[in-house]
């Protein structure tokens, strides 16, 4: 009996469970029966789908129950990975090439060929698929566009088939070490002949004892029978190999298709560290080890990954001088070490930080200990990684920043030439490219800031930092998530601004100096923070399916608004011809709308906390005292109203981060200085009602350097990083998170689950509640178009 194979949608996480362990229909429960319509023929249909869609060995699985012709099946699931531009299914090698001779180089020309006669862009080629293609056929975006133009190129009123253009062999290998092992294929009597003596040598070998390291046989004889498919090449991967991800090269950033095999190696891209076995990292990501070692197997053949712990082997004399002597640990310590002994004029931290040389004996004390100490994570998002390769503010640092988006992680081993690189950013643009420039700066300093600090690592003898992306992190479940964490980390320190896009990372174990919950880093936040203090810019949030005829009367009085639709970063626009744009969005997106000046620019000024000691501490009616008898010279932000009953509400003083103060009441080029200020020091206060808290933000920011200094100084001099501090700040925390729920709950039309979020009683942990491979809800939109105007938030009908 044939299946049509039909692939629709999602397949149920509770079926999918049983189908991954092989359970027949009689072991099913009565639940999953009920899924297929109590129909054993539904059932076979989605045992063939789940196993050709997860390229599973015929033998050993329920599939061979359904489908008895075992050629059968491999061809369809060969058909299957090659229309969906999957991976060549390199852990079915012996079947492949031995029973359908389908090598690696076989399976993408024939893709390579399909996509070029459906005249498809390379782009869509997925990432790990496109940098195989390149290894193998040598054919990149240049050389795809070049094939396609040569295609489109009618001679003789035909064009010309792809077939033609393509290699008819595989290139050398650029990389090939000699512990990988060489298997014999499928070799017939014509191929035999056409070989020489040490050909047929190498073959008889293979034939007698079976699979034999490379580093054994001639390394020339062994490439020959690779590239005419009469051998093929497997990566072993052991229980206990440790792996290293150094920076990405070669790699192809084209999209995500989002299969079985290119999910897991995005999830063990951000959970893998060299001080940790297979066997281990399968465990804490509670993924079948085989799959891990596949999964490992690739990184190697891609240049993507190396092995840590390779065994010494007995070379064959055509290796010699083809595989560089390792380093030894003390030499590889020195590499390591030396950038942190160089002098750089430009550290803003200096002062503050730990002397050169008790940094350099650390890190070398660290290293000979043969135990794995927890590092500090620092938590960014892709804005950063775009600003880095967007600037050209490096040669190298593109290399570095592709890691960074496509890793996910950038680990403590790597920062050394991370730093090298940012050292060469001059800071010489202009206009928006200075922004790029300021965020390279400020996260090289803030680097060396946090590296091997004793002052920063909460047990006090400092530790690495690892670079870790908020968006690869959400591509792992909350269990596992806070499993990885958990065994890597003590502390996590968030970038801010985060971008709105993104799904900040809840957790109070490990400890997190950030955004506690994703609503913090929401429009929800500001809402309550004008509810809180009476104090922020006209305010429209607008429901999601909104229509505006005309713009609110409030509005009137501004040039400029601001527009932010849900999880976007805001826009400026003229009042003029808002409105065609705002109705557009409230047609998929609820939007926040806000006052942003009356004239052509509005004043911003940025307020760091914690504060210094004595500051903020005084009640509202002191602040406003203070403004009557104080002179305007003398006024300072830090005391404004608004900020002294926040203080009431949320714990400033265990955290960092940075709070937004705008002036739209004023023309900003009235101002002498014509660069914006960016520091409350840095502006004159006349009167603290002009001023309108407009957001606040929690972390480390990277926008401004002398903001990221003073909040590295502040992190130093309040012992912010201390265990004691820590621990005020995750109820303070938990604190937080509940008035912020209410008040969110309190302002929908449907009231938020009660299991939607795990609050009462636990505060070692923030994170929604969700079965392993379930998507994390979004951030709750408004149900109700909510006003913030004279100190008063309230309801509205539009």
């Amino acid at each position: 009996l044939l299946y049509t194979i039909k692939f629709e949608g999602c397949m149920n996480p509770e079926v999918e469970i049983h189908l991954q362990r092989n359970y027949g229909w009689n072991k099913l429960p009565a639940s999953v029966k009920l899924s297929f319509g109590n129909s054993h023929r539904e059932w076979e249909k989605a045992v063939v789908e789940y196993n050709v869609k997860n390229q599973r060995r015929w033998k050993g699985s329920v599939v061979r129950q359904v489908l008895k012709d075992e050629k059968k099946y491999y061809q369809d699931l060969v058909d299957y990975s090659r229309a969906h531009l999957m991976l060549y299914p390199y852990h079915l090698s012996d079947v492949m090439v031995k029973g359908l001779r389908i090598t690696p180089f076989v399976y993408y020309s024939k893709m390579m060929e399909n996509i070029m006669e459906q005249e498809r862009s390379y782009d869509s080629l997925p990432n790990f698929t496109a940098a195989d293609c390149l290894r193998l056929l040598g054919i990149g975006r240049n050389q795809y566009i070049d094939m396609m133009n040569q295609s489109r190129n009618r001679r003789f009123f035909r064009r010309r088939p792809a077939s033609v253009l393509l290699p008819v062999k595989p290139i050398n290998l650029s990389i090939l070490e000699p512990y990988w092992v060489l298997h014999i294929g499928l070799v017939t009597e014509d191929d035999i002949r056409a070989c020489n003596p040490i050909e047929k040598s190498v073959i008889d070998t293979l034939i007698d004892s079976g699979g034999t390291q490379v580093g054994l046989l001639d390394k020339t004889t062994c490439l020959s029978l690779y590239s005419r498919g009469l051998a093929y090449l497997s990566v072993p991967v052991t229980d206990y190999d440790l792996i290293v991800v150094p920076p990405l090269e070669n790699f192809v950033m084209n999209r995500v298709m989002g299969d079985y095999f290119e999910t897991l190696l995005y999830k063990i891209f951000v959970s893998i560290d060299e001080h940790t076995k297979i066997a281990d990292l399968a465990a804490v990501l509670e993924v079948d080890i085989e799959l891990v070692k596949n999964a490992i197997s690739m990184y190697i053949r891609l240049g993507f990954a190396k092995k840590k712990n390779r065994q010494h082997i007995d070379l064959h004399e055509s290796w010699v001088g083809a595989v560089p002597d390792s380093l030894s640990p003390l030499e590889d310590m020195s590499d390591f070490a030396a950038p942190l002994e160089r002098e750089d004029k430009d550290d803003v931290f200096d002062s503050k930080a730990p002397p050169v040389i008790e940094r350099t004996a650390l890190l070398r004390q660290q290293s000979e200990d043969s135990s794995y100490t927890k590092r500090i994570a620092f938590l960014f998002d892709s804005t950063l990684t775009a600003f880095l390769m967007m600037g050209n503010l490096s040669p190298g640092l593109k290399t570095h920043a592709v890691t960074m988006f496509e890793v996910g992680k950038l680990s403590d081993e790597s920062l050394d030439s991370f730093i090298a690189e940012l050292d060469k950013v001059h800071n010489t643009a202009e206009g928006e490219a200075k922004r790029y420039f300021e965020h390279a700066f400020t996260l090289r300093n803030t680097i060396q800031f946090l590296r091997y600090n004793p002052a920063i690592d909460p047990a006090g003898v400092g530790a690495g930092v690892d670079l870790l992306r908020c968006e690869s992190l959400n591509s792992l479940d909350a269990s596992t998530c806070s499993r990885v964490l958990n065994k890597n980390y003590h502390l996590l320190l968030s970038m801010a601004p985060l971008s709105n896009e993104v799904r900040t990372v809840s957790s109070s174990s490990p400890y997190h100096i950030g955004p506690p919950v994703p609503e913090v880093n929401s429009v929800w936040l500001k809402m309550w923070l004008y509810h809180l203090t009476g104090c922020g810019p006209v305010s429209f949030l607008l429901a999601k399916g909104t229509r505006l005829l005309h713009l609110p009367p409030e509005l009137y009085p501004y040039e400029r608004l601001m527009i932010t639709t849900w999880g976007h970063e805001s826009t400026i626009v003229n009042t003029s011809n808002v409105l065609m744009a705002l109705n557009e969005a409230l047609s998929h997106s609820a939007v926040l709308l806000q006052a942003y000046s009356k004239k052509s620019e509005a004043e911003i000024v940025y307020v760091t906390f914690p504060f210094e000691e004595d500051l903020a501490s005084c009640s509202v009616d002191e602040a406003d005292t203070l403004q009557n008898n104080l002179s305007p010279a003398k006024l300072s932000l830090k005391n404004h109203p608004a900020i002294v009953k926040l203080n009431e509400f949320v714990d400033l003083e265990h955290t960092c981060g940075y709070l937004t103060f705008i002036n739209n009441s004023r023309q900003f080029s009235e101002r002498e200085d014509e660069s914006p200020p960016v520091s409350c020091a840095n502006v004159e206060i006349t009167s603290f009602e002009e001023w309108q808290l407009l957001d606040m933000y929690f972390g480390v920011p990277l926008f401004s350097t002398e903001i990221n200094r003073h909040t590295c100084d502040l992190l130093l001099s309040r012992g912010l990083c201390s265990e004691t501090s820590l621990s005020h700040l995750t109820d303070s925390h938990r604190k937080l998170v509940l008035h912020l729920l209410d008040f969110i709950a309190e302002h929908q039309l449907v009231p938020l689950a009660e299991d939607d979020f795990q609050l009462a009683g636990d505060v070692k942990s923030f994170a929604c509640q969700h079965m392993p491979g379930q998507t994390l809800p979004p951030v709750p939109y408004p149900t109700r178009n909510l006003l913030f105007s004279s100190k008063v938030l309230s309801e509205i009908v539009v």
